[in-house]
């Protein structure tokens, strides 16, 4: 699998690259899911998911993405009594920020490591604690500073099976 670009978090003041996918937890426990399409294999998962932590809960603010017949995703997608923010009550588990330089780019998933991890554990969309993983130091100054991707493919026609609808 390629390396993924990264969904968006707003913490603290900061947009930071966020290496988990909480909206996949909704889906996961029967949320209604479009018919996104993955228009490269840098996103398989077809969407961009915008979160922001306020007073200590996550919330979803935005959705990017293609739909199979052609038109544009948008949080009222996904949720349409809610299309400016949603609370994200489904998601429990570890949200991982990397930060600093990267130490090793692996081209799968979320898979590369940077010299730290800020983790937030969220409990039913709570955040209930924070910490740091230091993963090491850099070896260059040169290394690049941030989660980005070192590649992506784009696949023809827009989709992972190669045609648009």
């Amino acid at each position: 699998m390629t390396a993924q670009i990264a969904e968006r978090l707003r913490y603290r003041g900061e947009e930071m690259a966020l290496c988990a996918n909480p909206l996949d937890d909704y889906f996961d426990l029967g949320g209604q899911k479009p018919p996104f399409v993955a228009s490269s294999t840098a996103l398989w998962r077809g969407y961009v998911g915008s979160w922001e932590i306020v007073d200590g809960r996550l919330y979803l603010v935005a959705l990017e993405g293609l739909l199979e017949d052609g038109s544009e995703a948008s949080l009222a997608s996904v949720f349409p009594q809610f299309p400016e923010r949603v609370f994200a009550h489904w998601y429990s588990g570890t949200l991982r920020v990397p930060q600093g330089r990267q130490l090793l780019y692996v081209h799968a998933g979320y898979n590369s490591r940077y010299e730290r991890d800020l983790l937030l554990e969220v409990e039913r969309g709570v955040v209930t604690a924070t910490r740091t993983r230091h993963n090491g130091a850099a070896i260059s100054e040169d290394a690049p500073e941030g989660y980005a991707i070192g590649a992506m493919t784009t696949l023809p026609g827009g989709g992972a099976n190669g045609a648009r609808k």
